[in-house]
């Protein structure tokens, strides 16, 4: 994880990739999503202890799923933590298996806060809710594996905005 000045932090978002981009797809159970969690994990507690206390999540499959659970975990450590679901459209997770469907729609009801972009999903309301986040952040804590798309865009909008950004990078082995 680079080196980055931390301090004055009240709120942390997030971006990452989705299972069709990642290494192990959907298979939580590989060695290399196991260390990715210890890593986003080692991640949340870094920006708690340097004040964050806010943690906004897009909610889509993946590693936004990643992180919501490991800040619900941290919730239940410390006094104070909240969790806000940034979520682009009502209509979100339909069409998701009812298995990811039942874990989105628990961890949903487990937020503080729910903001909703767009009652119906249209061509921007994933960009704006990226830039929600990171513009209602100071620090962006992102999980890359380099694919374009829309977590590479976020990382991009959060640097050139001048939020902080800490990397957590996934290797193609």
């Amino acid at each position: 994880m680079e080196q980055l000045f931390l301090e004055n932090i009240e709120v942390c978002a997030f971006t990452g990739n989705r299972p069709e981009k990642l290494p192990w797809g959907d298979d939580e159970r590989d060695g290399r999503c196991v260390e990715l969690k210890r890593r986003l994990e080692d991640a949340v507690r870094r920006v708690y202890r340097a004040g964050a206390r806010r943690f906004i999540c897009g909610m889509a499959k993946g590693c936004d799923l990643y992180f919501a659970e490991t800040v619900l975990t941290l919730r239940d450590e410390y006094q104070g933590v909240t969790l806000e679901a940034a979520v682009p459209c009502e209509s979100q997770a339909r069409g998701w298996s009812p298995e990811e469907r039942r874990r989105y729609d628990y961890i949903l009801h487990q937020c503080d806060n729910v903001t909703v972009i767009s009652r119906a999903y249209t061509p921007g309301c994933m960009q704006r809710r990226n830039k929600y986040m990171v513009d209602s952040s100071q620090v962006l804590i992102a999980v890359r594996t380099g694919a374009p798309g829309g977590t590479e865009q976020t990382v991009q909008y959060a640097r050139r905005t001048g939020v902080r950004v800490i990397e957590l990078i996934i290797e193609e082995n």
